[in-house]
């Protein structure tokens, strides 16, 4: 059982600023050892007391910080050319990934089929020129690369969440469950999250109401009062990622690049290659954690909208389903 501090703590005195909550501090059992390889081993970690967003960073959040800051996201920018030689026209122009629905069932291995890197598609542009988000303020913002996101917490005062602070707040006090909200997917037939219903990549039943981004809080919060922690949009950690959990005892992780986790609904490498089959980072390629699954994740095949499941991200990857939100540490 998670075994937290008292809601009632000294540093819970003043919302350090708006949309913040305080997440207490225990221990929990992070990890699952029922589902992906790269999940494992499960074991006991502590985690101080933290603030932490309330919902995914918002559009309107973001473009408040790109006025005030003439930020320029990866996405925006033109890739270095002598990191693309032997690449196609359109890999040297900016761009973004974007998600396109098949027309009809594909081999599940074929990825390549439904992400398309799009010149112009960025967080103002999410499904490419011509798209834009005049009426998707409260939507989290898309097509930020962990450069951005580092960016904008820098901004803020505040700092990207640690894949055990993530976790944990994200369990919301529920240890050990297999979803934010408990272990069973959708008690009573209620969709709790902005998920994929159906068959991916072609058939999207919409039953939670949405086929795209939801605006953030638009589903019930979890026992910390945390909105979005499963599905709508990944979310980045600061974490390096490693295809195994260090173990209790300190050993460094287990497992083979083989037994890596499949690339799910998100790829992780946009730009590396011609072919998006081979964009995927070779070991040298730093990847950080990305946390809580997206709008496109599926049971037929990812199932990694649960607090356990995680996914290693290319650092200068960006994406139609990946944001991010930040936390506040008490001074030590």
């Amino acid at each position: 059982m998670s075994s937290a501090e008292p809601a009632t703590a000294p540093a819970l005195r003043q919302v350090p600023t708006a949309g913040m909550t305080w997440v207490p501090g225990g221990e929990f059992r992070m990890g699952s050892a029922n589902f992906c390889p790269e999940e494992r081993p499960v074991r006991t970690v502590s985690v101080a007391g933290f603030w932490m967003d309330t919902r995914p960073v918002t559009v309107a959040e973001f473009r408040r910080f790109v006025r005030q800051t003439g930020h320029v996201t990866v996405a925006e920018r033109a890739p270095d050319q002598a990191d693309r030689r032997g690449t196609g026209p359109e890999l040297l122009l900016p761009g973004s990934l974007v998600f396109r629905m098949t027309a009809a069932p594909i081999d599940l291995c074929e990825f390549g089929t439904w992400w398309c890197y799009l010149p112009g598609a960025c967080w103002r542009h999410p499904e490419g020129p011509g798209s834009n988000v005049v009426r998707r303020d409260k939507h989290p913002v898309t097509h930020v690369a962990y450069a951005d996101a580092q960016a904008y917490a820098d901004w803020a005062g505040k700092e990207l969440p640690t894949e055990a602070e993530w976790e944990y707040a994200a369990r919301g006090g529920l240890d050990g469950a297999s979803y934010v909200w408990g272990d069973e997917f959708a008690p009573g037939g209620h969709q709790l999250a902005n998920t994929w219903q159906g068959e991916f990549p072609w058939q999207n039943l919409a039953l939670d109401g949405y086929e795209r981004t939801s605006p953030v809080a638009s589903f019930p919060p979890n026992g910390y009062g945390l909105y979005d922690m499963t599905g709508n949009v990944w979310e980045w950690t600061a974490d390096v990622f490693r295809q195994r959990h260090q173990s209790d005892r300190g050993a460094p992780p287990g497992g083979s690049a083989d037994e890596a986790d499949r690339p799910c609904c998100l790829p992780r490498h946009p730009r590396a290659t011609e072919s998006l089959a081979t964009r995927f980072p070779a070991p040298e390629v730093p990847r950080r954690v990305i946390k809580g699954g997206s709008h496109l994740c599926a049971p037929s095949y990812c199932l990694r909208y649960r607090p356990a499941a995680r996914q290693g991200e290319a650092v200068g990857t960006s994406t139609s389903d990946l944001g991010f939100r930040c936390v506040l540490r008490q001074p030590s």
